[in-house]
């Protein structure tokens, strides 16, 4: 921790000393600066969270969400991720270079239908992100919100790169509708599965042009989606996937390892999935936390 801290001191640039939201001097340790992003979901949560942190770091931020955006950025577009038309407006009027891409926008399962759910999180998102691709030049780097419902999406790798490989909206739309069986395990973990699955595979192609790719697994966070998990998981699962830590995130938890992850001081961080759920990841692997007496209601927590 002291090394950690005495990094940051040498680092820190006066020069890029900003006023935050939060009250206080934030310094531009992470080098973002002038530079220009942009995050998907910043009307709320995790995206309004990371958003509002890059505009303190000094960075001119593209805030795109299907609902208004109240979070004070450069420039707001409306993008409907379920909508392929909507996806390629979106992404034409999104101005060059872009040096950071922050994927925040989600869906969390029930009231939603498990179709609308893998197309914000997974098929319409990664669409959008392939759409930017040119705009983002070598040094530029990709983050996505997954979740730790998606724990253990290596057992399920097989099936999941079936829809990875797909090519673009319509194929990947396809393969949902073809595979509509994967909404009866719950298409959000699904979902977030194919997000740890696509970093990992795309991570590593992406950075022979100089751009990085990594994903974080958040545990359960105080965003807007939390009452819908809440609803369709009940109280009891969602409190089990806080683990060791004993609470809950906040956004801003969530966004900061987002910001670091894309940061150009992360510039040999590739294909990670971040997890980023105050030890419950840990707690489960070394035996201290027992999955199986947790699953006796259905469902899942998630970002």
């Amino acid at each position: 921790m002291f090394l950690f801290g005495h990094l940051l001191y040498l680092h820190a640039d006066t020069h890029h000393l900003r006023t935050n939201s939060f009250g206080g001097r934030m310094e531009d340790v992470l080098g973002y600066a002038g530079r220009h992003v942009v995050v998907t979901g910043a009307a709320s949560g995790m995206g309004a969270a990371t958003a509002t942190i890059l505009t303190s770091l000094g960075a001119r931020v593209t805030a795109l969400d299907v609902r208004p955006t109240n979070v004070p950025v450069d420039r707001v577009l409306e993008v409907d991720l379920r909508d392929r038309a909507s996806i390629e407006k979106a992404a034409e009027s999104i101005e060059g270079p872009v040096d950071g891409y922050f994927g925040c926008a989600g869906l969390p399962g029930p009231p939603f239908s498990a179709l609308d759910v893998m197309l914000v999180n997974f098929v319409g998102a990664r669409h959008l992100v392939n759409l930017v691709l040119p705009k983002i030049p070598a040094g530029g780097a990709i983050a996505a919100v997954a979740s730790n419902a998606a724990m253990g999406w290596q057992l399920e790798l097989e099936q999941l790169m079936g829809l990875v490989v797909t090519d673009g909206f319509d194929e990947g739309k396809q393969w949902c509708e073809a595979n509509s069986e994967m909404g009866a395990v719950g298409a959000y973990p699904f979902s977030k599965k194919a997000i740890n699955a696509w970093v990992a595979s795309r991570g590593a192609t992406l950075i022979t042009d100089g751009i990085r790719l990594n994903c974080i697994n958040p545990g359960p966070t105080d965003t807007a989606m939390l009452p819908h998990f809440v609803e369709f998981a009940g109280e009891n699962i969602i409190d089990a996937f806080i683990g060791p830590i004993g609470r809950r995130s906040t956004p801003e938890e969530q966004a900061w390892p987002l910001i670091f992850l894309n940061s150009p001081r992360s510039s040999y961080v590739n294909g990670e999935a971040l997890v980023t759920d105050g030890g419950f990841f840990g707690a489960v692997q070394s035996g201290q936390l027992d999955l199986t007496k947790m699953f006796d209601a259905p469902g899942a927590a998630g970002s």
